[in-house]
This record gives C-alpha cells, structure tokens and sequence, in this order.
C-alpha cells in the first residue's frame, strides 16, 4: 500500500523510465524498408486496423489530483492495486488521429487506515468509520479518440516510439462493497443485485469521461507494446458505495495502469498506417527513380502539347485566321478575311472588301469596285465643276457654267436639283467623304448668292466612292474631283 503523493510520482516515473529505455533502445534498430505508400495516396493504402490486448492494475485516485472519499480528513488514504484487463479495437483515420473502442473489466480497492469517513449508503442509512471499499466493474466500454504525438520523425525514416493522448466517452457498470464499522462491529454494504432506482439491477450503471496518455514501441511489422495511464471520472459519487453529506460533493474517479499488446490486422502488403511518417514518404518520392522519370516524361509531353498549342496558333499571314484553319494561306495584311481566311467579296464582284471602294455595289476594277455612274437624271447640256487637287474652292473657269444653272434655276422656279460632291482617290476615305461635301457646298453658296432659293438645291457628298475615271492616273484622278448637276 501506498499514500496519494508517492502513487503520483511512482506512475509518472515508471512510465518515463519506460519510455526513456525503450526509445533509446530504437537507435540500434536497422532502418525500415521504404513501402510503396504515396503521400496522398489515401487511406486505402495502409493496414488501418488494430485489435489489442492489455491488462494492468487500478487506483481509486488520479494523478492529476482532486478530492476523494478515501483519502481525506485525518490519516493517510491508503490504495491497493487491483487487476484490470481489456481488449480494444482501434481505427486509424489519419497519421494523427484514430478512433479506438474499448472494453475492459476487473476490480478497483480504496483503503482508509483510521480515518472516520461519515456518509450514507445507498440506502440512507449513516455510516461511520468506513475502512475500506472494493468495486467489481462488471464492464467498462469507451469510444476514444486517440491523438498520435510523434508520427512525423525527422531523425529517422520510421518512428518505432509513438506517443499518445485519448480522450473519449464511455459506460461503466459496477458494484460497489463496502466494509465500515459500527460500534465496534463490522457492517458489510453490497450493492451487488440491490442496484438501481428499484434494487433490483445487478450493476449501477453512469457514464463517464477516460483521459489518457501513453507510448508505444513497434516490437515488429504487425506487433507493438502499449504502455499507458488512463483516468476515469465518472459522472456519480457512489462508485465507492459512499455518498459524502459532509460538506464534501464530489464526483468518484479511478485510473488504470496497463501494458499490452498491439496487432496490426490486415494485408501484409500494405504499411500499418499508425506508424507511418509521410515526411520519409514525401523523400522517397522525390528520391524515386521511376518517379523522377514519369515526371521527366511528363515534362516533355507538356513541352509538346505547349509546342503544339503554339502551333495551332500560328497566322502566317496574320489575318486573324490560324495556319491550319486558313484555306486562302497568302492574303495582303490587312485584308478583310472570313472564317477560313480567304478574302472577303460581299457584293461578289470579284474585287475583295478591302480594295474595293464600293464593298456593298457590284462595280468594275476600273473604278475600284464601285459601279458606274448612273447619267440619266444628269441636267443635260450641264458641265460638271471640277476642283484642284484637294480643294473647295470654285475655280474660275467654272462660273459660266454656274450661271447657266442659276438662270435657269430662277426660270423655273418649280426646278428642283441635287448637288453631288465627289473626290478622287488620295487621302483618307474620311478625308475625301468631307472634302466632296465642302465642294457641293462651295457650288450651292454660288447658286443661293446669285438668287436661287436654298431649299430648292439639295447637298449630297460621295467622297472616293463614285469615280468616273481610273484613280490609277492623274487624268482620270482630274476627273473625278468634281460636283454634278441632277435634276429631281
């Protein structure tokens, strides 16, 4: 037997000693063979489940301290280990973390050496001088999850010392024995086929919260030893038999010392997932010579794909048509093309769009796609004006004539005409659009000043667009820089 103090520092010692030896004993291990695991390659690639084994001793108290039934007031609380066992089954989800459920059984002894501890049973009725107490747990089932602290190792490829926590849920059913003193006679309590609300259940039944911690040491590819601490806090106080009404509530708690057996279930193919360290994964990988060859091969596939995305967007000839798209290969820069790259017609007369002045008429290449002039509603016997190159000013020369239509504009007075400015080719179509209409404007000024009424003359520009003669030559440029007399 021993006192609360001294069973701190015994569990806490013997547990580092433990670990301390058995960690250090790794170091002469030979290294572990790289598995064919990939970093994220999924859960599928590892053995993920563990069946144990495991058996120890129990403690009415924890380590991390707390108020106890059977351990205060005057006098030394005093324990006896008694035999727990189990078996597990554990999960493994991540190289961190896994679910684990358990299932154990056995016995847990609290001794008080000449301390007065008063309380009732569970019948009510008072107790004084409780000596001791044994609790038969008839099972005790948990769900956990158990949090891996030294999966990744930088030190060596594969860790064969792994710490970790839990922490979980469970139910436990038990039956508490009490031995108490009564004026000087022993009274034994048994809640044993007494339990529960009616007395008639064989176990109370609470439910209650295991922290642990631990280490495990790999023995083999498929065993390891488990060594661990484990606190129970129960939500109940009779777990001892004794309800305190002395000023001292407090929910009962016990702790359980185990060592055991791992076995890791599953292809012997696969890698157990709770040892592996995805840090020597992620260097094999990269150290992999297959590997470093599919990611060359894979390299040179996306040079080629790049190369021939690149050259399905070459343009030769660079009107917006790629090469192996493009029917009509050679067209001009500049030239308007359509969606297989040829030259683009619309009014079909065999002068492409961009040469042709007249891009909607049928017209003649003589006259850069436009077509002739139509003579007919021209004022006979009527001269046209012609204009210097790229001017608006009447030239003298052309008064006569102007004369001629004012007289008989002011004749007439129900004559009605059109004046139509055109242009030869040079310049800008913009250009040459503004400069035929300065020049029918300049015509009408002269008219409505010698006396005709404005409303009677109307003013139309046609730039380049309705030539006469060839724009190849000065003669025929000549021409076409001139205002026409129509009649309406």
């Amino acid at each position: 037997m021993m006192n609360y103090s001294t069973l701190k520092k015994t569990v806490a010692l013997s547990l580092a000693t433990a670990f301390a030896v058995v960690a250090n004993a790794q170091d002469t291990k030979p290294t572990a063979t790289t598995s064919s695991a990939k970093t994220f390659g999924g859960r599928t690639q590892y053995r993920t489940w563990t069946f144990g084994i495991n058996g120890g001793f129990t403690v009415p108290a924890v380590i991390t301290g707390g108020t106890n039934d059977f351990n205060r007031g005057v006098g030394l609380g005093e324990y006896t280990f008694k035999p727990y066992y189990g078996i597990n089954l554990r999960k493994q989800l991540g190289h961190v973390f896994g679910l684990q459920g358990d299932l154990q059984f056995g016995k847990v002894l609290g001794y008080n050496k000449g301390v007065l501890t008063y309380g009732t049973n569970g019948g009510g009725a008072p107790i004084i001088g409780v000596n001791s107490y044994e609790t038969k747990v008839g099972y005790d089932a948990s769900l956990s999850g158990v949090f891996n602290l030294a999966t990744i190792n930088f030190l060596k490829r594969e860790n064969s010392v792994n710490f970790y926590l839990t922490a979980g849920y469970g139910l436990i059913a038990y039956a508490p024995k009490g031995y108490t003193s009564y004026k000087n006679n022993q009274v034994v309590y048994d809640f044993s086929g007494v339990a529960g609300s009616n007395r008639d259940k064989k176990y109370v039944k609470q439910g209650y919260i295991p922290v642990g911690i631990g280490a495990k040491f790999k023995l083999s590819d498929r065993v390891a030893l488990d060594l661990g601490y484990t606190m129970k806090y129960i939500d109940a106080d009779n777990f001892d038999g004794l309800y305190r009404i002395d000023n001292y509530p407090s929910n009962d708690k016990f702790s359980y010392t185990h060592a055991g057996l791992e076995f890791s279930l599953g292809s012997k193919a696969k890698p157990d997932l709770n040892w592996a360290n995805p840090i020597a994964m992620m260097y094999d990988e990269l150290k992999d010579n297959s590997l470093r060859q599919e990611v060359e091969a894979l390299k040179t596939r996306v040079s080629n794909v790049e190369q021939s995305v690149e050259d399905l967007k070459k343009d030769s000839d660079g009107d917006g048509v790629a090469d192996y798209l493009d029917k009509c290969p050679n067209t001009p820069a500049g030239a308007k093309v359509d969606g297989a790259g040829c030259e683009l017609d619309v009014d079909g007369d065999g002068i492409p769009d961009w040469k042709d002045k007249c891009p909607t008429e049928k017209g003649t290449a003589e006259l850069n796609g436009c077509p002739a002039v139509d003579n007919s509603t021209l004022l006979k016997d009527v001269s046209n004006i012609q204009f210097e190159f790229n001017s608006s000013v009447l030239k003298t020369s052309s008064y006569p004539t102007l004369d001629k239509v004012s007289s008989l504009m002011r004749s007439n007075s129900n004559m009605m005409i059109e004046l139509d400015g055109n242009a030869s080719a040079e310049g800008t179509e913009a250009y040459n659009m503004q400069l035929s209409i300065d020049r029918a404007n300049a015509v009408k000024t002269y008219l409505v000043n010698s006396g005709v009424d404005a409303k009677r003359i109307e003013v139309k520009g046609f730039g380049e667009t309705r030539p006469i003669a060839s724009n190849a030559t000065e003669a025929g440029r000549i021409l076409n820089r001139r205002v026409e007399f129509r009649q309406q």
